[in-house]
């Protein structure tokens, strides 16, 4: 009779049946290589392949839950909620809690505070695995914070504005957990795949810009339909399907983790991040990023005022803002399918060069349109706003791509959620620099509630600042997109299971499959 195995040898057993598994399908990939498999590292084109079987390659490639735990995301909670509560967020501090422009402005800042931190959240979902998981917990977390904020918004009529803030800014908090969670997971399986990195980004800019483009075409009906408040309610429906992520994502399992090891991983990651910033290939993109955004001063609250306002503005309805974003969401999307089939070869210099200077050209429509010159051309303000929505939206996909892809690839292994997020952080601070500054400009023209005077200034001053980055293009490299920008030894770490992923990868003796299979 044979004895039966103990716990610890049942736990060897399953983890080593796994690495059979990942092994066996690393092997037959190698073995029998599907058409049109890349091994000289060029990129899927959609011209190449229908997206039905793109789709399917990244899901062969790095497991279907990826891929649906990127749409859930980027997708519903990112996309199609985001741009669902942009509606009903501006509604709700312009209606329900009657504030101005400049500090609605300063509180849209502030409840981004939560994705300047995402070091933090990176750290976590790197070093500290909670029940054997590094990722799927954090999910569960973000799901669970966003259902609660959403929730408590929408059910408390006469809500303070400080505890209104508070519930949004732990709705962001949850959102930017869930993004932190699944930038590791891109930013993982960029290392393991560099090949595939700008797919990666495209799938996720993809699920972006399809998500905002329903999101906001329904998000004005919905707040005409049920108001602001109710519509922040059905935003914790997103919410859930994050938490669904974090039960369905293939992960591997860690047992028997040493969490009093948790301190010292936590002093090597922050010597890792260290040494990589002080790398001139990172610190220098890094300093662009965040003059780039901070410097493109945002005014939207300005310009939401005003589209509303019924004596200087046109007096857009809740389901013409909805329209006319939803449009601009198609720009959004032309963006990322031009980026995607034409311009993710193109070098990071030139493309950012580009896509800087049409966007401070792109702004002066903004400026027609408050002088209403518009009108003088015989085009009327709603054509013209959903040109001006589309084609700022689609330049700023531009700039915002390549950006990613520059990101992911600054990475090195083994805390690839980390410094991502330390990477967006950095954007973060810029757009958060970006949405005071604005703020504090709008109030030093005092744009108010029912005053708009001094609305072209703003817009005239934004649009210059936005050229002024150009400067600073000579601190990006010059390389193309599918290049590795790092040096070799950066890209090496001693993480657990990326040591085992990477094991895996090199298995070429068939005699240890054997082996392991008799055990």
């Amino acid at each position: 009779m044979v004895a039966p195995l103990s716990s610890q040898d049942s736990e060897d057993t399953e983890v080593m049946e796994e690495n059979i598994e990942l092994a066996g399908a690393q092997m037959k990939r190698k073995e029998a290589p599907e058409e049109g498999s890349r091994d000289s590292g060029e990129g899927y084109r959609f011209s190449d392949w229908s997206p039905l079987r793109w789709f399917r390659m990244l899901s062969e490639e790095m497991h279907w839950s990826f891929v649906f735990g990127v749409i859930a995301v980027y997708g519903v909670s990112q996309g199609l909620g985001g741009s669902i509560s942009r509606v009903a967020t501006d509604y709700y501090w312009k209606d329900v809690q009657m504030v101005q422009p400049s500090a609605a402005q300063v509180y849209q800042g502030i409840t981004s505070i939560p994705w300047i931190v995402k070091p933090l959240w990176g750290l976590l979902t790197d070093v500290l695995p909670v029940a054997g998981y590094r990722r799927r917990p954090y999910f569960i977390l973000s799901g669970l914070l966003g259902i609660l904020s959403m929730l408590t918004l929408s059910l408390h009529s006469k809500l303070h504005v400080i505890f209104a803030l508070l519930a949004m800014t732990t709705g962001s908090a949850g959102v930017a957990i869930a993004d932190v969670t699944v930038d590791a997971c891109v930013a993982q399986n960029s290392i393991n795949h560099p090949s595939l990195a700008a797919d990666m980004q495209s799938l996720c800019g993809l699920s972006s810009s399809i998500g905002k483009l329903l999101g906001f075409s329904i998000s004005g009906l919905l707040v005409h339909a049920i108001g602001s408040q109710g519509v922040l309610g059905l935003l914790s429906i997103p919410s859930v399907l994050v938490l669904s992520v974090g039960i369905m994502l293939k992960e591997m399992h860690i047992p028997n983790f040493a969490y009093g090891e948790v301190f010292q991983k936590l002093q090597q990651a922050i010597r890792t991040m260290r040494t990589t910033l002080q790398c001139p290939y990172v610190w220098r993109p890094c300093v662009y990023m965040y003059m780039s955004l901070a410097l493109s001063l945002n005014i939207e609250e300005g310009m939401f005022y005003w589209y509303t306002d019924k004596k200087s503005g046109p007096s857009f309805s809740q389901e013409t803002i909805g329209f006319i974003f939803s449009i601009g969401s198609v720009g959004s999307l032309l963006g990322v399918l031009l980026y995607q089939n034409i311009l993710k070869d193109y070098p990071f210099r030139g493309l950012l060069f580009w896509s800087q200077l049409i966007s401070g050209i792109a702004g002066m429509l903004d400026l027609v349109m408050v002088l209403r010159l518009n009108l003088k051309f015989g085009l009327p303000d709603y054509f013209f706003a959903v040109i001006d929505e589309s084609v700022s939206r689609m330049v700023g996909q531009f700039k915002w791509m390549p950006l990613l892809v520059l990101s992911s690839k600054l990475c090195p292994r083994g805390i690839e959620g980390t410094f991502f997020a330390l990477l967006m952080s950095i954007d973060n601070v810029g757009l958060l620099t970006s949405s005071w500054a604005g703020g504090l400009l709008l109030h030093l023209l005092k744009v108010a509630r029912t005053e708009f005077s001094n609305l072209w200034a703003a817009i005239l001053i934004r649009n210059i600042m936005r050229i002024v980055p150009l400067v600073l293009l000579f601190l990006v490299p010059k390389s193309d997109q599918n290049s590795t920008l790092l040096p070799a030894d950066m890209l090496d770490g001693d993480d657990d299971m990326e040591v085992l992923e990477e094991d895996i990868d090199d298995i070429e003796d068939i005699e240890l499959v054997s082996l392991v299979s008799k055990t």
